[in-house]
């Protein structure tokens, strides 16, 4: 397995409790992908993901266990639309956060299956191998983009990897010393230059902390792709103007997601080749944390049941 976000680990813990050896690599310092929450001035933070939904009957009894255990709890299911600095009410389905931050739910989850991290993987192709170490299966819990850097040009998944176009973010934290914004929980923003979605972390997290999270236009994040630090200032402002903030922020946290997601959804939720190369994550369907759950989960079971000399089918 390489890859550590939810995909990766949703499929590693089906094949452990299946009874399948597995072994997970990520390259990063922790388990999380696109749920990322570091630690920032003493909490966490969720710069990736801005919330989870729940429609699959089974990832909704993983998120009784997350629930049970403090590690989930339902946050909004209406978030505002802002067009022209006017807001509006979107309503949808119950949007959940983890108090402790997505990466927590990842974490919980990982707790059962072997883990090495900032493992850097070179080389994947078939076999299969990792870097000349053969394998039964590899499984490429990732995007696109970065499977097929590690993928051989031999391997069967290959086709499958390239012309797909991503969307890029620059997200940006921002801590100011007290509220000075209306209520919210978060919004879309429609027509901007600048910003796609404001998030009100400290809501989101229930600690009522004054943070804000922002996530850039795929258009901003691609032409500060090589300095993202530098998209901080033209964020703030806009939130600033936006929100009818008056005073600048103690402190501002940039990260950029090259590979935030892809711009047209596949109908199947994982692939899994003939050279036992496979690939998961939540590029296959929607994309959602939901997706990524359900993609690995399922690609588990058909490599759980092709260990077993079963049809998948």
């Amino acid at each position: 397995m390489v890859g550590a976000g939810l995909g990766g680990v949703a499929c590693a813990v089906e094949l452990a409790s299946a009874g399948v050896p597995v072994r997970v690599v990520e390259r990063a310092h922790a388990v999380g992908g696109r749920m990322a929450s570091p630690r920032i001035e003493g909490r966490p933070v969720d710069l990736g993901a801005a919330y989870f939904t729940v429609r699959d009957p089974e990832f909704a009894r993983v998120v009784d266990r997350w629930e049970g255990a403090g590690l989930a709890r339902p946050w909004t299911s209406e978030l505002a639309v802002l067009t022209d600095g006017q807001p509006s009410g979107a309503p949808g389905p119950m949007r959940w956060a983890a108090p402790r931050g997505l990466r927590s739910l990842v974490a919980a989850l990982a707790e059962a299956v072997p883990m090495e991290l900032e493992h850097e993987v070179e080389r994947v192709g078939p076999g299969p191998a990792v870097d000349g170490e053969a394998a039964d299966a590899v499984v490429l819990a990732m995007p696109d983009p970065q499977a097929r850097r590690l993928l051989r040009d031999d391997a069967s998944a290959v086709p499958l990897l390239e012309g797909r176009e991503w969307r890029s973010v620059i997200s940006v934290a921002a801590g100011w010393p007290r509220r000075e914004w209306p209520a919210i929980t978060a919004a879309f923003v429609n027509d901007h230059p600048v910003l796609a979605l404001v998030a009100d972390d400290g809501d989101r997290r229930g600690d009522g902390a004054p943070v804000l999270v922002a996530h850039t236009t795929s258009d901003l994040a691609r032409r500060y792709d090589a300095r993202p630090q530098e998209v901080v200032g033209p964020v703030v402002d806009a939130l600033r103007d936006l929100l009818g903030v008056r005073s600048v922020p103690q402190w501002t946290r940039a990260h950029r997601w090259r590979y935030a997601a892809p711009v047209d959804a596949r109908e199947a939720p994982f692939h899994l080749g003939s050279d036992g190369i496979a690939l998961a994550g939540d590029g296959w369907g929607s994309s959602r944390v939901e997706t990524a759950w359900r993609s690995g989960t399922l690609l588990g079971r058909a490599l759980a049941h092709r260990a077993r000399g079963e049809d998948p089918g």
